[in-house]
């Protein structure tokens, strides 16, 4: 079952330099399912995600020939019932939670927030399903978390609060921005495995935007390869390392193996052609 349909989607931005072409002409499906998207930075990526959400704004102009979320039109939607779809049905974790999450206010009135304002659910029970909420991403003490300000979290603690706090909704499609980028191998292992626990049990659509091709070939099912505003090459995440674009092999080839040679990496040669599609 398809849940996201994204058709020749555009994102241009109006600068004194001129029209910047950010995303041209990328399409993809999405079912309840792990969807990797890889590339450098500037590729185009994050962009594409906020996109789904129709977070971008002016002098930022989004065009696409379909862009429909489980039958609605996301295109042709009204600000208000975007609004509603947001946080409720598709949730966006951002890269950095150290940007993400106010920093003048505790742990525990940033979850529960949302549901006050927006659901009208008393103090008492959006308490209790934050509390949940951080259970659910293997937070041991919640508690204590609740009651603390972000400058008093680990970026591993801090990204899990973020994957909380979109997950209290309980979306159909989740959008992870490098969520793993900032924290070290273990805790990185960990939050992985919260998301695809959470992917697996709750039927969740995901994409994961990530620069890293190693765990996106272990953790997704499909990846798309993005080249300044394109997608360049889409397949199986169980055979990237068998890729047949010469922009996902050079990528490939940047990357260090253990027992290797210790000569200097190669450079990543781009052509001109490979953005032109």
């Amino acid at each position: 079952m398809t849940l996201l349909s994204v058709k020749d989607l555009h994102v241009s931005f109006r600068t004194e330099a001129g029209l910047v072409e950010a995303v041209r002409g990328v399409s993809f499906s999405l079912g309840r399912e792990r969807l990797g998207i890889v590339g450098e930075s500037g590729s185009g990526k994050t962009i594409t995600g906020r996109s789904v959400l129709r977070l971008i704004r002016p002098p930022g102009r989004i065009s696409a020939a379909e862009m429909t979320f489980d039958g609605i039109d996301l295109m042709g939607a009204s600000e208000k019932q975007m609004r509603a779809l947001r946080g409720q049905r598709i949730a966006m974790v951002m890269q950095d939670p150290k940007y993400s999450l106010n920093p003048v206010m505790k742990i525990g009135a940033q979850l529960t927030e949302g549901l006050r304002l927006r659901d009208r659910v008393g103090a008492a029970e959006a308490r209790a399903k934050a509390i949940a909420a951080l259970e659910a991403v293997h937070i041991r003490d919640p508690e204590r978390v609740m009651e603390a300000y972000p400058h008093e979290l680990s970026g591993g603690m801090g990204q899990r609060v973020m994957i909380a706090m979109m997950l209290i909704p309980n979306p159909d499609l989740l959008i992870a921005d490098e969520p793993t980028s900032a924290l070290d191998v273990t805790v990185q292992a960990e939050v992985l495995s919260i998301l695809d626990n959470l992917v697996r049990s709750r039927g969740m659509g995901l994409i994961f935007i990530s620069h890293d091709l190693r765990l996106v070939a272990r953790f997704c099912d499909r990846v798309l390869v993005m080249f300044k505003g394109r997608v360049v090459e889409e397949l199986e995440a169980r055979h990237l390392m068998q890729a047949r674009h010469p922009y996902t092999q050079g990528l490939l080839n940047c990357l260090p193996r253990i027992g290797g040679p210790r000569a200097p990496l190669p450079g990543l040669d781009r052509s001109a052609d490979w953005a032109r599609g």
